[in-house]
C-alpha cells in the first residue's frame, strides 16, 4: 500500500466509512485511495458544505466522518463550521492535503501556516512525518474523533505515494465517559431536598435523548424541579411521548425573566447559562444574582449515569415522568406569520423525521409550537455561526437514510452554503429545506434595538435588507437540481411540507414574508 491508501484503510477500520471531500491537486492519491468499497465519498463544491455535513453526521451517527480538504485555503474556508462542530462536541476526521515536503521552500502561491490555521479549531493535530507513519498517524486521529473532538491530520504530497510499509489497521477503542463521583451527586440531592426556592436542572448534549428527558421527568416529578435546555442543543429527543425540555429563551430580558425564580440550578453536561452577547445595562450571566449553580455532571462526563444516580439518590426512579401529550395541532389557514408556519410545521412532521433549525427568528416559535408533534428529533446551531443548517442537514441525510429531515433556513443564512442542495440531489438525500424570505437580516433588526439604536436610519437599513436584487430560491434551487415551489399562504406552506414527505429525494420550499 502507499500512504493513501494505509490511510484509507485505517480510517475504514476505526469505524469511518464516509467522506465529505472538496479535493485538490495536492489530494489526487487519497482521491484514488477512495476508490475504496469501504468508503463512500462525498463530494461537497464549498468546503464549509463538507465540514458542516461531518458535523450532521456525527450528531445523528454518534460515529465520526471524514473531511477531504485542499491545503490551508480550503481548511479556512470550512473553518466557520467547524467552530459549529465543535462547540457541539461532534468528532471528525479532516484530513488536509499539503504540498510535498521538498516543495514547501519555493513558497508556492498555496503555502500557508497550515497548522496555524487548523490549531485554534483542532483538538488534536498532527502534520504526519511520511508514508511510514501515516496509518498510526490515522488511528489516533480516529481515536480522537471518536472522543467527540476534532481531529485535523495534515497530509504531504509525498506521504500519500510513499511507501506505507506496516499498516496498523486495528481499530481504535471506544471512548469511556467518566461517571461523575459520588460526592457530587450527594451534593445535589441535599441540596434539592433542602432548597429554599425553586429548583431547574439544565440539560444538554447525550442526556437530552434517550433515558436522558426521562430519568430528569422523575427527579421532576418526585421534587418539583424544572427541567430545561439552553436556547441551543446539539440534538433533542422531542414530540408526544416523551418528556419535554423547556428551552431557555435566547434573548436576555427573556431569558433574565424566566431564570429569575431559581435560587439553585443545575447543570448537566453544560455550562450556566449565559448570553449570546453582551448587551447595554445588561448581566451576561442570565441567572438571578443570589442563585447557585451546581454542576452534576461537567460537559464531557456521562450525565445519563448521574442523572441515574441523583433519581436514585432521591428516590425518584419508581416515579412517573410526566409524558408530552399528542397534540393534534389544526391546519393553519390563511396569513404566514411565525405562528401559523409552527402550526403547519407541527401539524406536517411525519414521525421519526429530524429538524434542523437555523430560522433564526421566523422560527423562533416552532420549537414551543411543535411541542406536542409526533416524535421527533431537533438539531441546533450550537456556535452561532451562520450556514450551519444546509450542510448539517446533508450529512444528517446521509447518516439517516430513510428518514425525511427537515431544514428550517433564514434566507440570510441560505445563501452561506447553498450549494448544499447540490450534494442533496447528487446522493437523492430526502431533505426539505424550508426558506422563510423576509428580505432580510431580521435578527439585525432586534439586536440593533437591543443595542439602544431603536430604528436603524437609511444607511443602517441598507445594510439589514438582502433585496434590491430579489434572491429567488426556487431558481436558486433549480440550478442545484433541487425542484422548489413558492407558498404565500399557511395552507399551502402545509401542503408543500405533506407532498415533499410523500417524494424522495430534495425539495426546496420557499415561504414568502
Amino acid at each position: 500500500m502507499n500512504g493513501a491508501e494505509a490511510l484509507v484503510s485505517t480510517l475504514i477500520a476505526g469505524g469511518v466509512n464516509t467522506c465529505f471531500a472538496n479535493p485538490g491537486t495536492s489530494e489526487m492519491h487519497f482521491l484514488s485511495a477512495l476508490d475504496n468499497p469501504g468508503m463512500k465519498s462525498v463530494l461537497c463544491l464549498f468546503e464549509g458544505v463538507a465540514t458542516g455535513a461531518a458535523d450532521g453526521y456525527f450528531r445523528m451517527k454518534e460515529s465520526p466522518a471524514a473531511t477531504l480538504l485542499h491545503l490551508g485555503p480550503g481548511l479556512a474556508n470550512g473553518l466557520a463550521n467547524l467552530h459549529n462542530a465543535r462547540r457541539a462536541r461532534s468528532g471528525i476526521v479532516n484530513v488536509v492535503g499539503d504540498h510535498v515536503t521538498t516543495h514547501l521552500q519555493y513558497d508556492a502561491p498555496l503555502t500557508s501556516d497550515l497548522e496555524g490555521i487548523a490549531r485554534p479549531l483542532s483538538h488534536w493535530l498532527r502534520t504526519t512525518d511520511g508514508a511510514h507513519t501515516l496509518a498510526h498517524d490515522a488511528a489516533q486521529a480516529v481515536a480522537a474523533a471518536r472522543d467527540c473532538q476534532i481531529a485535523t491530520l495534515v497530509l504531504p504530497g509525498d506521504a500519500s505515494w510513499g511507501d506505507a510499509g506496516e499498516v496498523c489497521s486495528s481499530p481504535a477503542a471506544g471512548p469511556v465517559r467518566a461517571v461523575p463521583p459520588a460526592d457530587r451527586i450527594d451534593h445535589v440531592a441535599r441540596m434539592i431536598r433542602n432548597a429554599d426556592g425553586p429548583v431547574l436542572l439544565v440539560l444538554a448534549d447525550r442526556t437530552c435523548r434517550g433515558r436522558g428527558p426521562e430519568i430528569a421527568g422523575k427527579i421532576a416529578a418526585a421534587t418539583g424541579c424544572s427541567i430545561a435546555t439552553q436556547f441551543f442543543t446539539n440534538r433533542i429527543e422531542r414530540g408526544a411521548g416523551r418528556v419535554t425540555l423547556e428551552r431557555i429563551p435566547y434573548f436576555v430580558e427573556a431569558a433574565v425573566d424566566y431564570l429569575k425564580p431559581f435560587r439553585h440550578i443545575v447543570t448537566v453536561e453544560t455550562g450556566e447559562p449565559i448570553a449570546f452577547f453582551a448587551y447595554p445595562g445588561w448581566p451576561s450571566q442570565l441567572k438571578h444574582p443570589e442563585a447557585q449553580v451546581h454542576s452534576l455532571a461537567l460537559p464531557g462526563e456521562d450525565g445519563k449515569a448521574a442523572l441515574d444516580m441523583l433519581a436514585d439518590a432521591l428516590g425518584a426512579n419508581l416515579i412517573a415522568p410526566a409524558w408530552q401529550e399528542r397534540i393534534q395541532t389544526p391546519v393553519p389557514q390563511g396569513a404566514l406569520d411565525p405562528v401559523s408556519i409552527a402550526y403547519a410545521i407541527a401539524a406536517a412532521l411525519p414521525e421519526n423525521c429530524i429538524l434542523v433549525d437555523e430560522s433564526l427568528t421566523t422560527g423562533r416559535s416552532s420549537m414551543t409550537l411543535t411541542a406536542g408533534a409526533l416524535p421527533h428529533e431537533t438539531l441546533q446551531n450550537m456556535g452561532g455561526s451562520i450556514g450551519f443548517g444546509t450542510p448539517v442537514a446533508t450529512g444528517a441525510a446521509m447518516a439517516c437514510k430513510g428518514r425525511r429531515v427537515f431544514c428550517l433556513e433564514g434566507d440570510g443564512s441560505m445563501m452561506y452554503t447553498l450549494q448544499s442542495l447540490w450534494t442533496q440531489a447528487r446522493e437523492s438525500l430526502d431533505v426539505t429545506t424550508i426558506v422563510f424570505a423576509n428580505r432580510k437580516y431580521k435578527i439585525l433588526e432586534a439586536e440593533y434595538a437591543n443595542m439602544g439604536f431603536g430604528t436603524p436610519g437609511p444607511r443602517a437599513a441598507e445594510m439589514m435588507e438582502i433585496d434590491q436584487p430579489t434572491l429567488d430560491f426556487v431558481a436558486l434551487a433549480k440550478g442545484m437540481g433541487v425542484p422548489g415551489t413558492r407558498v404565500e399562504t399557511a395552507e399551502d406552506f402545509h401542503a408543500a411540507l405533506v407532498r415533499s414527505c410523500g417524494e424522495a429525494g430534495p425539495t426546496l420550499i420557499e415561504v414568502t414574508l
